[in-house]
């Protein structure tokens, strides 16, 4: 790709800090980059590396006066906007440079439809209403590939799957037609195919409208095929930086290429073929019912999941792939009874699903769940102690606060940290430690069957990769069987015995990991490992 080196937002010297006096962190320290016009470069560090806060200071949005610029510029088209007055950053956001942020549930109002907040952007902006501004609104929805968009107009985020969710907010930044689209981890979230979907729309868009892009990432395959040049963070600074090709066939600093090995490894354990089986569903179905009418009558349903049968052996991985909106965290939360659905679940040989809620609770002790975002399932009131060993107090486990505090120091011991840190709060955390004291929050029980619902996806690869060390190691040491739900092939590779690959609700797929990973047999499972794999097979398949 050839670009006319025609410098349109150029970052000199950026330092950040956080508060003044003793409590001062210095979040970037020195940061110096030019974005051309229609160039893509990416930022690329782990978290905490500095990179969002360097891509928020560009748009001014940092929480000032706490964040503050000890030196540096930051000009676009020449024009200052380190400090610049309010009515000038007005005129640039969302008109000028706009944003992509990674977590398009958290960034779309959730009490306001799709059209509404899509058409807010062009009211403000470019003062259409009405009929033109409902037009512009359905344009731009297809434009980002929203599938029927005249019947998405009323919908509520939450009525969205990720995807779609990120393909409005895709929307939203490009109503403008900005020169600069900055896109903060914009696919962290997603499916893979999702993510080579939204990758490849952004390229589109972007040969299409003439943008500049400033993509930040931690995903290194991502920038591989997205971007023309990179600079490497970490911890404030920048330790590397040049054109794609160069960085990835030569990284000259350790740590760029400590980064570039960081890829989940390995095998699954090897697991006795023949283990009993510790769960099991039998034409298992959760069907939403799909209300109409004044009297709300039920005119069909959502079948998220329909008619599957599924064993998980003792010390086995079963893992569950397939896109948002599939069915995998349905199923893993059928299994748990922690929604309703009809069909059998035996657990440890006895049918479970009609047990009270009382007979149910002494088995709940031994089927665990860890769930995705670190940061929403640990209650950020409580401590570490607190939150490992409720489970402990629910089961009346310990005789006494002692006893407590020696199972909880047990399984933080297990995950890797320190027994001390049970007095501290998750907020003291990093992703990779919360996601351990979620893990550890479920081994104290000892159970028999843990779901484990996407556990890596918010996190940074080399932290993935330890994740993953970790599980396969508390395995092995207590055999317990997994359901492992992501859309994360390569860590599925990684821990994975069996494989069932979902789509709306029903298995397309299912076999031993190898065999299935080898040789795919439906179209969309190959579809799944093509984008997962290698980005370029799905762009292709796409067109």
């Amino acid at each position: 790709m050839t670009h006319q080196h025609i410098p349109i937002l150029e970052v000199t010297d950026l330092a950040v800090s956080f508060g003044k006096g003793d409590g001062q962190v210095a979040a970037v320290k020195g940061v110096s980059f030019t974005l051309n016009k229609g160039e893509t470069l990416a930022l690329v560090g782990e978290s905490g590396s500095g990179k969002s806060v360097t891509a928020l200071s560009v748009l001014q949005l940092l929480p000032y006066p706490r964040a503050w610029h000890p030196k540096g510029s930051i000009k676009l088209n020449g024009q200052e906007l380190v400090g610049a007055s309010e009515r000038t950053l007005r005129a640039v956001r969302g008109n000028r440079i706009a944003m992509v942020f990674q977590e398009p549930m958290t960034s779309l109002n959730p009490l306001h439809s799709i059209e509404k907040q899509v058409g807010e952007v062009l009211e403000i902006h470019k003062g259409l209403r009405g009929e033109p501004k409902r037009a512009r609104v359905l344009e731009l929805l297809r434009l980002v590939g929203i599938p029927e968009p005249e019947n998405r107009l009323n919908a509520l985020p939450h009525e969205l799957s990720g995807g779609q969710r990120q393909r409005v907010m895709i929307a939203m930044a490009l109503a403008n037609e900005p020169d600069i689209l900055i896109a903060d981890e914009p696919t962290t979230a997603l499916d893979v195919t999702i993510q080579a979907q939204i990758l490849k729309l952004l390229k589109e868009l972007q040969a299409r409208l003439g943008m500049a892009l400033l993509f930040i990432t931690h995903d290194l395959g991502i920038v591989r095929k997205m971007a023309d040049s990179v600079s490497v963070m970490h911890q404030g600074v920048v330790v590397e930086a040049g054109p794609v090709a160069h960085i990835f066939d030569a990284p000259q600093h350790d740590y760029t290429k400590r980064l570039l090995a960081a890829e989940p490894k390995g095998k699954p354990n090897v697991a006795e073929a023949e283990a009993p089986v510790v769960m099991e569903a039998r034409e298992l179905r959760v069907w939403f019912p799909i209300k109409a009418g004044i009297i709300r009558r039920t005119v069909a349903h959502i079948k998220a999941v329909d008619g599957i049968s599924v064993a998980i052996r003792r010390g086995h991985t079963v893992g569950v792939v397939g896109e948002s909106g599939s069915g995998k965290t349905t199923l893993g939360l059928a299994l748990l009874r922690l929604i309703g659905s009809k069909g059998g679940i035996i657990f440890q040989g006895s049918d479970i699903q009609d047990l009270s809620p009382g007979e149910l609770r002494p088995k709940r002790r031994e089927m665990q769940m860890v769930f995705q975002d670190p940061y929403g399932s640990l209650s950020p009131r409580l401590s570490v102690g607190q939150i490992v060993g409720e489970g402990i107090e629910v089961h009346n486990l310990a005789k006494d606060d002692g006893e407590r505090r020696a199972m909880i120091a047990q399984a933080l011991t297990e995950v890797g940290l320190d027994p001390d840190t049970q007095d501290r709060y998750p907020h003291e955390f990093s992703g990779g430690q919360r996601q351990r004291i979620a893990i550890a929050r479920a081994l104290v029980l000892k159970p028999r069957f843990i779901v484990l619902d996407e556990p890596t996806s918010a996190l940074d690869v080399s932290v993935q990769a330890q994740i993953v060390d970790l599980l396969r190691d508390i395995q092995a040491r207590h055999h317990i069987a997994y359901l492992f739900i992501s859309h994360d092939l390569r860590v599925v590779r990684a821990l994975a015995d069996d494989l069932i690959v979902m789509k709306d609700g029903k298995v397309v797929e299912m076999g031993t990991a190898a065999k299935v990973f080898a040789a795919p047999e439906t179209p969309y499972t190959k579809a799944l490992m093509a984008a997962a794999f290698n980005l370029e097979a799905v762009a292709g398949a796409a067109d």
